[in-house]
Protein backbone atom coordinates (compact mmCIF):
# COMPACT_ATOMS: atom_id res chain seq x y z
CA UNK A 1 0.00 0.00 0.00
CA UNK A 2 2.61 2.37 1.21
CA UNK A 3 4.21 1.59 -2.25
CA UNK A 4 1.21 2.17 -4.33
CA UNK A 5 0.40 5.61 -2.80
CA UNK A 6 3.80 6.41 -3.00
CA UNK A 7 3.77 5.79 -6.86
CA UNK A 8 0.93 7.88 -7.14
CA UNK A 9 2.32 10.74 -5.40
CA UNK A 10 5.62 10.52 -8.15
CA UNK A 11 3.13 10.55 -10.67
CA UNK A 12 1.06 13.35 -9.72
CA UNK A 13 4.13 15.58 -9.35
CA UNK A 14 5.62 14.60 -12.80
CA UNK A 15 1.87 15.26 -14.17
CA UNK A 16 2.42 18.99 -12.85
CA UNK A 17 5.55 19.68 -14.06
CA UNK A 18 4.80 18.91 -17.23
CA UNK A 19 2.02 20.72 -18.17
CA UNK A 20 1.98 24.34 -17.74
CA UNK A 21 0.93 27.54 -20.00
CA UNK A 22 3.60 29.99 -20.73
CA UNK A 23 3.23 33.12 -22.26
CA UNK A 24 6.14 35.69 -23.09
CA UNK A 25 6.45 39.29 -22.41
CA UNK A 26 4.72 38.58 -19.69
CA UNK A 27 6.17 41.83 -17.53
CA UNK A 28 4.31 43.99 -19.60
CA UNK A 29 3.59 47.20 -17.87
CA UNK A 30 0.78 48.86 -19.91
CA UNK A 31 -0.40 52.82 -18.86
CA UNK A 32 -2.91 54.93 -20.72
CA UNK A 33 -3.32 51.76 -23.79
CA UNK A 34 0.07 52.81 -25.28
CA UNK A 35 0.55 49.18 -26.38
CA UNK A 36 0.74 50.87 -30.03
CA UNK A 37 3.06 53.28 -29.53
CA UNK A 38 5.71 50.37 -27.46
CA UNK A 39 5.07 48.28 -30.44
CA UNK A 40 5.92 50.97 -32.98
CA UNK A 41 9.62 52.30 -30.97
CA UNK A 42 10.68 48.77 -30.92
CA UNK A 43 10.23 48.42 -34.42
CA UNK A 44 12.25 51.50 -35.55
CA UNK A 45 15.02 50.43 -32.66
CA UNK A 46 15.33 46.99 -34.39
CA UNK A 47 15.23 48.56 -38.11
CA UNK A 48 18.05 51.16 -36.88
CA UNK A 49 20.33 48.95 -35.78
CA UNK A 50 22.98 48.52 -38.88
CA UNK A 51 25.40 45.73 -39.36
CA UNK A 52 27.50 44.26 -42.14
CA UNK A 53 29.21 41.39 -42.21
CA UNK A 54 33.08 41.01 -42.28
CA UNK A 55 34.75 38.27 -44.15
CA UNK A 56 36.68 35.87 -42.53
CA UNK A 57 39.35 33.04 -42.84
CA UNK A 58 37.51 30.02 -44.36
CA UNK A 59 34.58 31.21 -45.41
CA UNK A 60 33.10 30.42 -49.02
CA UNK A 61 32.09 33.11 -51.33
CA UNK A 62 30.46 33.27 -54.03
CA UNK A 63 32.15 35.77 -57.16
CA UNK A 64 30.08 37.22 -60.37
CA UNK A 65 32.12 39.31 -62.68
CA UNK A 66 28.93 40.48 -65.25
CA UNK A 67 29.74 39.66 -68.54
CA UNK A 68 32.50 37.23 -67.83
CA UNK A 69 31.66 34.14 -66.70
CA UNK A 70 35.01 32.71 -67.04
CA UNK A 71 35.73 34.41 -63.81
CA UNK A 72 32.76 33.64 -61.83
CA UNK A 73 32.39 30.69 -59.59
CA UNK A 74 29.64 28.06 -59.21
CA UNK A 75 27.68 28.26 -56.77
CA UNK A 76 26.13 24.31 -56.92
CA UNK A 77 28.20 21.42 -57.20
CA UNK A 78 26.24 17.85 -58.39
CA UNK A 79 24.65 17.53 -55.00
CA UNK A 80 23.13 20.75 -55.02
CA UNK A 81 25.27 22.13 -52.52
CA UNK A 82 26.81 25.79 -52.17
CA UNK A 83 30.73 25.81 -52.63
CA UNK A 84 31.90 29.12 -54.37
CA UNK A 85 35.64 30.04 -53.54
CA UNK A 86 37.57 29.77 -49.89
CA UNK A 87 39.00 31.90 -48.33
CA UNK A 88 42.35 30.48 -46.82
CA UNK A 89 43.39 30.47 -43.51
CA UNK A 90 45.61 33.92 -44.72
CA UNK A 91 42.18 35.71 -45.81
CA UNK A 92 43.19 35.48 -49.70
CA UNK A 93 41.29 34.24 -52.68
CA UNK A 94 42.63 33.12 -55.84
CA UNK A 95 40.75 34.51 -58.92
CA UNK A 96 41.77 34.16 -62.56
CA UNK A 97 44.31 37.03 -63.83
CA UNK A 98 45.05 38.85 -60.67
CA UNK A 99 45.36 35.41 -58.58
CA UNK A 100 45.99 36.25 -54.75
CA UNK A 101 43.19 38.81 -53.04
CA UNK A 102 43.38 39.83 -49.95
CA UNK A 103 39.72 39.79 -48.34
CA UNK A 104 39.86 38.86 -45.13
CA UNK A 105 38.46 41.74 -42.59
CA UNK A 106 36.68 43.50 -45.59
CA UNK A 107 32.49 43.61 -46.06
CA UNK A 108 31.04 42.80 -48.76
CA UNK A 109 30.80 46.13 -50.52
CA UNK A 110 34.87 46.40 -49.87
CA UNK A 111 35.43 43.33 -51.09
CA UNK A 112 34.06 43.56 -54.65
CA UNK A 113 35.77 46.95 -54.63
CA UNK A 114 39.50 45.35 -54.09
CA UNK A 115 38.68 42.78 -56.69
CA UNK A 116 37.08 45.31 -59.43
CA UNK A 117 40.07 47.23 -58.47
CA UNK A 118 42.40 44.17 -59.29
CA UNK A 119 40.50 43.67 -62.32
CA UNK A 120 40.84 47.25 -64.11
CA UNK A 121 44.71 46.37 -65.38
CA UNK A 122 42.85 43.38 -67.36
CA UNK A 123 39.33 44.29 -68.10
CA UNK A 124 37.71 47.70 -68.73
CA UNK A 125 35.34 48.68 -66.08
CA UNK A 126 34.61 45.52 -64.20
CA UNK A 127 31.48 44.63 -62.10
CA UNK A 128 31.72 42.16 -59.68
CA UNK A 129 29.77 41.12 -57.24
CA UNK A 130 30.34 39.36 -53.70
CA UNK A 131 28.44 36.93 -51.26
CA UNK A 132 29.43 34.83 -48.42
CA UNK A 133 27.69 32.01 -48.45
CA UNK A 134 28.08 30.24 -45.33
CA UNK A 135 26.81 32.50 -42.57
CA UNK A 136 24.65 31.29 -40.14
CA UNK A 137 24.00 30.96 -36.60
CA UNK A 138 23.76 28.38 -34.29
CA UNK A 139 20.83 27.54 -31.25
CA UNK A 140 20.75 24.88 -28.84
CA UNK A 141 19.44 23.85 -25.57
CA UNK A 142 15.54 24.04 -25.29
CA UNK A 143 14.39 24.53 -28.88
CA UNK A 144 12.60 21.37 -30.39
CA UNK A 145 15.39 21.82 -33.85
CA UNK A 146 18.27 23.19 -32.47
CA UNK A 147 21.06 23.15 -34.81
CA UNK A 148 22.74 25.27 -37.52
CA UNK A 149 20.57 28.13 -38.95
CA UNK A 150 21.56 29.52 -42.47
CA UNK A 151 21.38 33.91 -42.57
CA UNK A 152 20.33 34.47 -46.03
CA UNK A 153 20.16 38.31 -44.88
CA UNK A 154 22.93 39.70 -42.75
CA UNK A 155 21.35 39.17 -39.68
CA UNK A 156 18.18 37.47 -38.04
CA UNK A 157 16.11 38.77 -35.18
CA UNK A 158 16.09 36.48 -31.92
CA UNK A 159 12.04 35.81 -32.09
CA UNK A 160 12.66 34.95 -35.58
CA UNK A 161 15.98 32.03 -34.79
CA UNK A 162 13.69 30.52 -32.52
CA UNK A 163 11.17 30.34 -34.76
CA UNK A 164 13.32 28.69 -37.50
CA UNK A 165 14.42 26.29 -34.51
CA UNK A 166 10.84 25.19 -33.80
CA UNK A 167 9.87 27.48 -30.88
CA UNK A 168 10.79 26.94 -26.85
CA UNK A 169 10.32 23.55 -25.08
CA UNK A 170 8.04 23.61 -22.41
CA UNK A 171 10.90 22.94 -20.12
CA UNK A 172 12.69 25.86 -21.40
CA UNK A 173 13.60 29.18 -19.01
CA UNK A 174 12.16 31.87 -20.83
CA UNK A 175 14.00 34.23 -18.47
CA UNK A 176 17.63 33.51 -19.03
CA UNK A 177 18.44 33.27 -22.95
CA UNK A 178 22.09 33.33 -23.47
CA UNK A 179 23.71 34.80 -26.95
CA UNK A 180 27.30 33.71 -27.20
CA UNK A 181 29.18 36.07 -29.79
CA UNK A 182 32.89 37.12 -30.85
CA UNK A 183 33.70 40.22 -29.96
CA UNK A 184 36.08 42.85 -31.69
CA UNK A 185 39.58 41.40 -29.39
CA UNK A 186 38.40 37.76 -30.61
CA UNK A 187 36.92 36.94 -27.03
CA UNK A 188 33.97 35.65 -26.60
CA UNK A 189 31.37 37.79 -24.79
CA UNK A 190 27.81 36.36 -23.63
CA UNK A 191 24.42 38.68 -23.13
CA UNK A 192 21.09 37.62 -21.29
CA UNK A 193 17.74 38.03 -22.94
CA UNK A 194 14.57 37.85 -20.94
CA UNK A 195 11.91 37.12 -23.03
CA UNK A 196 9.28 37.60 -20.50
CA UNK A 197 9.98 41.31 -20.35
CA UNK A 198 9.14 42.92 -23.80
CA UNK A 199 12.00 45.94 -22.69
CA UNK A 200 14.08 43.14 -23.66
CA UNK A 201 12.85 43.51 -27.29
CA UNK A 202 14.69 47.16 -27.50
CA UNK A 203 18.07 45.76 -26.47
CA UNK A 204 20.73 45.58 -29.78
CA UNK A 205 21.63 42.31 -28.47
CA UNK A 206 18.38 40.73 -29.85
CA UNK A 207 19.64 41.44 -33.41
CA UNK A 208 21.48 37.83 -33.88
CA UNK A 209 24.38 38.28 -36.97
CA UNK A 210 26.53 35.39 -38.07
CA UNK A 211 28.49 32.83 -36.18
CA UNK A 212 26.34 34.04 -32.71
CA UNK A 213 25.42 30.88 -30.83
CA UNK A 214 21.91 31.55 -28.65
CA UNK A 215 21.71 28.98 -25.65
CA UNK A 216 18.56 28.41 -23.89
CA UNK A 217 19.20 27.20 -20.69
CA UNK A 218 16.54 24.74 -19.04
CA UNK A 219 14.25 25.72 -15.88
CA UNK A 220 14.52 24.32 -12.78
CA UNK A 221 11.14 22.05 -13.90
CA UNK A 222 13.31 19.85 -16.02
CA UNK A 223 15.71 19.20 -13.67
CA UNK A 224 13.20 17.45 -10.87
CA UNK A 225 11.66 15.97 -14.03
CA UNK A 226 14.88 14.23 -15.07
CA UNK A 227 15.66 13.38 -11.34
CA UNK A 228 12.00 11.90 -11.09
CA UNK A 229 13.13 9.70 -14.55
CA UNK A 230 16.02 8.44 -13.07
CA UNK A 231 14.73 7.07 -9.80
CA UNK A 232 11.45 5.78 -11.75
CA UNK A 233 13.50 2.39 -12.29
CA UNK A 234 14.38 2.21 -8.96
CA UNK A 235 10.87 1.90 -7.59
CA UNK A 236 9.49 -0.31 -10.03
CA UNK A 237 12.16 -2.75 -9.51
CA UNK A 238 11.41 -2.20 -6.00
CA UNK A 239 7.96 -2.79 -6.63
CA UNK A 240 7.86 -6.07 -8.68
CA UNK A 241 10.15 -7.28 -6.04
CA UNK A 242 7.71 -6.72 -3.11
CA UNK A 243 4.64 -7.23 -5.22
CA UNK A 244 4.74 -11.15 -4.24
CA UNK A 245 5.50 -10.66 -0.48
CA UNK A 246 2.78 -8.05 -0.45
CA UNK A 247 0.25 -10.44 -2.30
CA UNK A 248 0.96 -13.35 0.48
CA UNK A 249 -0.23 -10.57 3.19
CA UNK A 250 -3.05 -9.66 1.51
CA UNK A 251 -4.18 -13.48 1.29
CA UNK A 252 -3.09 -14.32 4.70
CA UNK A 253 -5.15 -11.53 6.41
Amino acid sequence: MRIFILTLLLFGFTACTTKKDFVLFNQVKIENNNTQQISKETLNQLNSIQFEYKIQPHDRISLIVYKHADLSTSTINSQQQERGLLVNSRGDIRVPLIKSVHLAGLTQTEAEDAIENALQVYIKKPDVQVEVLNKKAYIIGEVKNPGEIKLINEQITLLQLIAKAGDLTDTANRQSILIIRKGDNSRSKTEVVNLTDINSLKMANLMIKPNDIVYVTPNNMKAFNTGIKEIDPIFNLIGHVLTPFVSIKFLSN
